[in-house]
């Protein structure tokens, strides 16, 4: 049977009198697709429509009908399914302790249905449920979306894939004096197709150091040691690549990074001398280079905006050696007076000693008991944070308004106690490069104005997700609050000219995100632990009630705050 999409019927616009036996056969056949052409319409509701074309032919198109007012009417409905175990999110009474809120669209719809389980699952938690809370967190949040883990890290060749093991025979294989692309080439196919095998990294970094690329060598190993930072081989060798730039502040934060990460590796006491060593050695040759009059003019400058908050107002050399040498500690603190005397803090006493108890719940299982960590909270309605060397960390105001939850905050803190926990901003102060980047490190004077806080470089950032996230694990609070909170900060910010500071310096890319999820997954942190959502909301409310006499007194708290009982913090050795 012909086509049922399109027919084409082609004859004769003029027939001569006298038809010949073919002719006739070809007009019966032109007959019968006539009348297959008139059921099909028939069947189908379809308008015929001719056009003359330029070969004298008329041809047939059949185009289907729009159809009436009638054919708009809707179908019956299939009959309905039956409920699911999970029901739809709906307002939960809980004793009337709980301020509702008004919704008046279907984004605020969701957000209140979502608070009132996440609410209902912090009561069950305080009082001793948490399974029930678990329950309804778990309601309320749902699944991470999927996506591919990062592979286990290999270290037996004979482990990879066929197509793998025959790129590293032939890394291997050869004489001396093969060509240096006959190893590196297949190195690198290696590192990009299966970065789980560890031996690459480290041979395609030797290979790199031995013709000349340094600086591809370090990068290399700096990529490796932030996908896999509990792989001990990939830091020694980090280690010796920066022992042989004579750089030893970078060699003593990348063995005091690694134990951070690792507190309970079996090989923490080697790192833990490494690092003692390494710092050591950077003090001697500071003190060196001061003494014959030749310390760098960068470092100079750099610890001057830092305590000054002015490039204009650089220390002496003297001032300079006593802050270096005194380490951390001494530099965040002189450029603390400096900002407190500058900058506009919130003094509303519920306030400051919600965050600061916050704050030091969560530093006590940082790793660094040789901090005085403080807390800061700056009248702002900008979403920042930032902090500083020695444990010295300033929130905005407006980052508490924007995060909903007290887990939401914490995983914001937990991220920043990581930066000054790895010695980030130490890292950054006492690099000779860094003179310019540390005007926005800690910024001082512009701060008000809009300056923001200098951008880490990706390994720290993915350093500080690692750490901050651990901290909040550990602290009983929902390992997630730093992902909930960047994932909902995109959705408000997302197609608006917004320039958000915090964003600005911790890229909320969807690699990260993706990272940061996985993180919770193959870690097995728990998702489910404290939200503090009403909690959160009266520190909310005595904000804007600070800044707007006008507004109502918040409601007062419905309990107690949650009892955590924090795991015991690893030992940790003071070396600067």
């Amino acid at each position: 049977m012909p086509s049922a999409r399109v027919f084409q019927l082609r004859y004769q616009t003029r027939f001569p009198k006298f038809l010949t036996a073919p002719q006739r056969s070809a007009w019966v056949r032109s007959l019968v697709l006539c009348l297959t052409t008139c059921l099909f319409i028939a069947t189908t509701q379809a308008n015929p429509i001719q056009i003359l074309n330029q070969a004298g032919l008329i041809t047939t198109h059949l185009i289907p009908r729009q159809g009436s007012a009638q054919d708009l009417q809707p179908s019956p409905s299939p009959p309905p399914q039956p409920p699911t175990a999970t029901p739809a999110a709906s307002p939960i009474n809980l004793d009337q302790d709980l301020v509702p809120a008004a919704a008046t669209s279907d984004a605020e719809t969701y957000h209140q249905s979502r608070y009132d389980l996440l609410a209902a699952g912090d009561k069950l938690y305080l009082s001793g449920d948490i399974s029930g809370a678990t329950q309804l967190y778990r309601q309320a949040k749902g699944n991470f979306a999927s996506s591919p883990p990062l592979a286990a890290p290999i270290q037996n060749p004979g482990q990879l894939p066929p197509a793998g093991q025959v790129y590293w025979r032939e890394a291997l294989g050869g004489s001396e004096g093969q060509l240096y692309s006959a190893k590196v080439v297949p190195l690198q196919l290696l590192v990009e197709t299966y970065p789980q095998f560890i031996p690459a990294h480290l041979k395609l970094a030797e290979y790199l150091e031995a013709q000349g690329n340094p600086r591809q060598a370090l990068a290399l190993l700096e990529r490796a040691a932030t996908l896999y930072p509990d792989q001990a081989d990939i830091t020694r060798a980090l280690i010796l690549a920066h022992d042989q730039r004579k750089e030893w502040l970078e060699s003593a934060l990348t063995a005091r990074q690694f134990l951070v990460v690792n507190p309970n590796h079996p090989q923490s006491a080697e790192f833990s001398t490494l690092a003692d060593e390494r710092m050591q050695r950077f003090r001697r040759n500071l003190q060196g280079k001061i003494q014959e009059g030749l310390i760098a003019s960068a470092i100079t400058g750099a610890v001057g905006i830092a305590v000054t908050g002015s490039p204009l107002m650089s220390l002496s050399t003297v001032q300079t050696m006593m802050l270096v040498m005194q380490g951390e500690s001494a530099i965040g603190e002189a450029a603390v007076k400096q900002l407190t005397r500058q900058l506009k803090l919130v003094e509303q006493p519920e306030v400051v000693s919600y965050v600061n108890n916050l704050g030091q719940k969560l530093a006590r299982l940082a790793g660094r008991s040789e901090f005085d960590y403080e807390f800061f909270v700056v009248n702002d309605p900008q979403l920042n944070a930032f902090a500083l060397p020695g444990g010295k960390v300033f929130v905005n105001s407006g980052a508490i308004i924007k995060a909903n939850s007290e887990a939401e905050l914490a995983g914001l803190l937990g991220h920043e106690i990581a930066h000054a926990v790895l010695s980030h901003g130490f890292q950054l102060a006492t690099q000779g490069t860094a003179a310019l980047n540390v005007a926005r490190l800690i910024p001082a004077g512009g701060y008000v104005a809009g300056v923001t806080v200098t951008s880490f470089s990706r390994d720290m950032e993915r350093q500080a997700d690692i750490v901050g996230t651990r901290i909040l694990a550990r602290s009983g609070y929902a390992a997630d609050g730093l992902i909930n909170f960047t994932y909902l900060l995109n959705q408000e910010y997302r197609g608006q000219n917004t320039v958000v500071p915090w964003f600005a310096t911790h890229p909320a890319t969807p690699e990260r995100l993706r990272y940061l999820e996985n993180l919770v997954e193959q870690q097995n942190y728990n998702r489910y632990g404290y939200e503090g959502v009403y909690s959160h909301r009266q520190v909310q409310a005595q904000l804007q009630a600070g800044s707007d006499p006008d507004a109502p007194p918040p409601t007062p708290s419905p309990g107690p705050q949650p009892s955590i009982s924090p795991s015991p913090s690893p030992p940790t050795t003071s070396w600067l």
